[in-house]
Order: structure tokens, then sequence, then C-alpha cells
């Protein structure tokens, strides 16, 4: 094992990550144990990438609004007076305090504090008793703001005011999407994140994992999708995510204890779309798991190399929320669907016990395991970068 991560030795370790399935080892297990690794990819990725918040049509009027926390930033998402999504710092520049918390609808966001006040844009509108101070104006102040894009209902934003936009990157995973039509779908709120104590790719990881569904989740809850039948599109070498395809059984398939739909379909579904089940992950946010009458979706919240949190959110069919018993029917499907997630949570939980083990190993592959392959080229061209970008400069400080 390579104990120091910030060496050429081990950024060259890497190569044998992202060569073809049949030769490719997983990551070091530094990559999910260090903290001082997971510092460099808050600069490696999470400060330059697309991250996943929340839908827009939680935010339909002027002046909603909800917060979310990605690498420990809390930010507000909300709705502004010309009615575009904003996304900004939900830290007041005045002593720290956070200006907003939770979700709802405001006329402006006032600091509780000291009561600095801030329009839904993020700039200043008002600041008590600082007519004393010198060389201050509130024309110099505002949240910190963050670049936002919206791609299939989803809004992602990103600390880099320069990257390049997120949709153009995404022609592959679009195509397979495009039938269920998410932009359209529908779904309530989703309940606050919950967080769990391992690495943010073990969760990514095992969202788009064939190799473990008919293993792990053996029984009346899972065997109508075989991981036999997972298929993973090529993906061009710029696409900013990647899918994996799992054929069923029987068409119509659902997590549930008929293994059958019991919502309406989404509407424009071929046959093929409906012999399957789709697996789409954008990293390092967002997962879908999308079958014929519902999507599931995770956005994971990064916080620290053992930790992160993460949202379960769900949509449906346009209208469907409104046919009879549609509550009983989605608490039949999520209450398997959860069924499911805690044999996930469990072994995930473990998996990063033993990552943190002097015998943690760089593992081999089998065929089913290629979205993890995907994830892996994913990840380390960007790791590369950065690391040829840093190295030359002042060492960074090893911390675990």
């Amino acid at each position: 094992m390579i104990n120091n991560v910030f060496t050429e030795e081990f950024f060259n370790s890497l190569k044998s990550s992202v060569v073809d399935i049949e030769f490719a080892e997983s990551l070091p297990p530094q990559c999910y144990s260090s903290q001082a690794f997971f510092e460099f990819e808050k600069e490696a990725l999470f400060n330059h990438e697309w991250l996943c918040v929340g839908r827009e049509s939680l935010i339909p009027k002027v002046g909603d609004f909800f917060t979310v926390t990605h690498i420990n930033e809390p930010l507000i998402i909300c709705r502004d007076r010309t009615k575009e999504v904003k996304a900004m710092s939900a830290v007041c520049q005045h002593r720290a305090m956070l200006v907003a918390e939770g979700h709802g609808n405001a006329q402006a966001f006032l600091c509780p504090y000291h009561h600095w006040g801030y329009r839904l844009d993020g700039t200043l509108s008002g600041a008590p008793a600082m007519n004393k101070t010198c060389d201050f104006s509130r024309d110099d102040i505002a949240l910190p703001r963050l670049k936002v894009e919206i791609w299939q209902g989803f809004i992602f934003v990103n600390f880099d005011l320069e990257a390049a936009p997120l949709a153009p990157r995404l022609p592959e995973v679009s195509k397979y999407l495009e039938n269920y039509k998410l932009e359209d779908a529908e779904g309530p709120r989703p309940e606050a994140p919950e967080r769990y104590n391992w690495n943010w790719k073990v969760m990514m990881e095992n969202n788009n994992d064939g190799y473990h569904a008919t293993k792990l989740h053996r029984g009346p809850l899972h065997d109508f999708i075989p991981s036999e039948k997972s298929v993973f599109p090529t993906m061009s070498k710029n696409e900013a995510g990647y899918v994996r395809l799992n054929g069923t059984n029987h068409p119509d398939a659902a997590f549930n204890p008929l293994q059958k739909a019991i919502l309406p379909i989404f509407p424009h579904l071929t046959d093929e779309d409906r012999h399957q089940a789709v697996f789409a992950n954008l990293p390092p946010t967002l997962s879908l798991v999308i079958t014929a009458d519902m999507i599931i979706y995770l956005i994971l919240h990064a916080e620290s190399a053992d930790s992160h949190s993460m949202t379960i959110g769900y949509l449906v069919a346009p209208g469907a929320m409104k046919t009879p018993l549609f509550q009983d029917k989605i608490d039949f499907n999520m209450k398997a669907a959860m069924e499911i997630t805690e044999q996930d949570l469990h072994v995930d939980r473990l998996v990063q016990v033993g990552l943190n083990s002097r015998y943690a190993p760089r593992g081999r592959y089998s065929w089913q395991e290629k979205a993890q392959l995907l994830l892996n080229q994913w990840l380390v061209e960007r790791y590369q970068t950065k690391w040829t970008e840093t190295r030359q400069s002042i060492p960074i400080k090893q911390t675990a």
C-alpha cells in the first residue's frame, strides 16, 4: 500500500483502474479513506463540476427557495423576481450567520443575527447602524453566487463561474432518458437528507452496480432484473455521465412484491424501454434508478473522506399523483425500494470499514461491474489533471 497519496507513484498507479474491464483493478483504498485525498478531491472535482441540488419544480413561484449543502458549503436555491433560478451562498457577509434554513417563500433573506437583509438575487438591501463604518458601501456586498443550469428538470450548480455548460456534455445519457421526459415528470418534495458514515464514492458505486444485485438482493423483490442482463452502452470520452441498462424478465417490471408496475407508466416508452431498467449516474452527485412507472433519484452531498449525506426523491408520470389510491401505491413501491436500500446501506457501511484496513485490496472486476470502470475513468481523468497542475507547487500537507 502506498502511504503517501501525493506522489508520482500514487497517481501513476491510478492507470490500472481505467484500462479495459478484463484487466482493470479498483482504485487505491486511500481514495476512499484519506481525508487529505478528500481535500484534494474538492479542488479536482467539487469546485469545478456540476452538482445537483434538486428539482426545479420545488421552486415554482417568485420567492420560493430551499437550502442545500455540498462539501459543507451551505447554499440557497431560489427563484428571483425575474423568475430565474439563482444559487448563492447562505452565509451572511457580515459575521457568517446563515441567512436561510429549510425551504419556503421569502420576499428577501434576513439574517436573524444582526438583520442584514439580502434581495432574492443576493444583493445587500439593508445593514442597520453601519453609517459610522468607514469605507462601507452596501453596493459592494452580496451573497456569493454560483453558476446554475437546468437539465432534465434537475437544478445543477457550479462553484466555478467559468465552467463549461453541462447539457452539451451529456448527449449519450440524454438519449437513454429521452422517452421518460424527465423535465415533465412529477414528484413531491423529498425528505431532508440522511447522513451516512462512508465515502461518497462507495455510495455512488453501489447505486449503479449490477454485479451485486442478484447476490445481495436475491429474492422476490429483485429477481425480475438479473445481473446477467446488464448492458453498458459505450460513452464518448467527454461524456459527463454514464448509463447501465438492465433487461428484465417481463415488461413493466417494478421494485415491489408484485414485480409489476402499479402506477401509470411513462407515456412515451417504447417496447424496448418497457423491458429494461435504466441506471444513470452523473458524478459526483446524481444517481437515477428508472423503471417503467417510477424514477428514484439519489443526490449525494459529500462531507469528508468517511461521510456524506443523501437525498432520496421520486418522480412519476405527469398526472399519476392524481390517480386513485396513488399514496397507497407509492407507499407499496417505496416500502420495497427501502427494503432493498437497507441491504445496500448495511454493506456500504462495512465496505468503508474494510477500506480503512491495512489489508484493503485493489480488487479485480467482473464484467458486470463495468459501471465502476466508467466511474473510474471519469474520476481518474480529473485526478490526473489536477495532480499535473499542482505537483510543481507547494506540496499538499499529508493529514491522513
